[in-house]
């Protein structure tokens, strides 16, 4: 094999110690099960490997490819096409900032900018004592707590350029952080082991899983067929509080103009 970067010969990837591979090896087993194709566990067997050591490496990838029947390069085309799966070692928490469109506009960008600077770190890299990975991630679904910041999948909403400093500022102080919703936080490891579907051990943390907001919510009551919410207009004569022009109250069906007559009246 060739290392493409530097155009010389790469030696095999290591396995894993012995001890660490049995171990995951048990693992690989339960996942597999769950799938009628054994190649449909890639994706769980990915987040397995990353559990282990933070990111998914050579010899993660050749523990794939060998459990799956798989080749190595088949399972990194999937391991360097999704952005959740990290191919060099990272923080103990990845800062993700919402950099998309509503997001941008709302802060994110400026909150981007400042991260990088207090840090001292670019995208995708980590602080010196490996704490925190920086990256700018596409929209999360949360466009109406814009903007926002994800710290190992979970949410930080309504973020400023001064709350994201203190945010990272107390995880790299082994402070305690609670996201604004969902579950607790825990370490990027043991995030990889949860979304590699085995269950979270801690008290109370998938009964505070979710919490999406309340514009998403709207979207999926209408998506099941439930109806609207009703928009407030105001009475006839009255102006609108946003500044509109004068309405027609919504509970007082407009008369129909009916056909005009020769001299123009109806």
């Amino acid at each position: 094999m060739t290392d493409v970067s530097l155009g010389m010969p790469q030696l095999p990837a290591p396995d894993f110690p012995a001890e660490v591979r049995a171990r995951l090896q048990k693992d690989a087993e339960e996942v597999i099960a769950r799938y009628p194709d054994s190649r449909s566990a890639l994706l769980p067997l990915l987040h397995l490997v990353q559990s282990e050591e933070g990111h998914v490496s050579r010899t993660g990838i050749r523990f794939c490819a060998e459990v799956l029947d798989l080749t190595t390069a088949e399972v990194s085309a999937v391991a360097t096409f999704y952005t959740m799966y990290r191919r060099k070692p990272s923080g103990d928490y990845q800062v993700g900032v919402c950099t998309n469109t509503l997001c941008a506009v709302m802060g994110g960008d400026a909150i981007f900018e400042a991260l990088q600077e207090h840090l001292r770190v670019g995208n995708n890299e980590t602080t010196e004592d490996g704490k925190v990975t920086l990256e700018h991630i596409e929209c999360n679904a949360a466009c109406d707590f814009a903007p926002v910041v994800m710290v190992n999948w979970e949410f930080f909403d309504n973020q400023t350029v001064e709350s994201a400093k203190q945010l990272v500022d107390e995880l790299r102080a082994g402070r305690s952080v609670e996201p604004t919703r969902g579950a607790p936080l825990c370490t990027y490891k043991e995030t990889a082991r949860i979304l590699a579907g085995f269950p979270d051990p801690r008290p109370g943390a998938v009964e505070a899983s979710g919490g999406a907001g309340p514009a998403s919510l709207v979207g999926l009551r209408l998506a099941k067929g439930e109806t609207a919410p009703a928009k407030v207009v105001p009475p006839r004569g009255e102006t609108d509080p946003a500044g509109g022009d004068e309405q027609t109250s919504a509970s007082e069906p407009q008369q129909s103009a009916g056909p005009a007559t020769e001299d123009g009246e109806r």
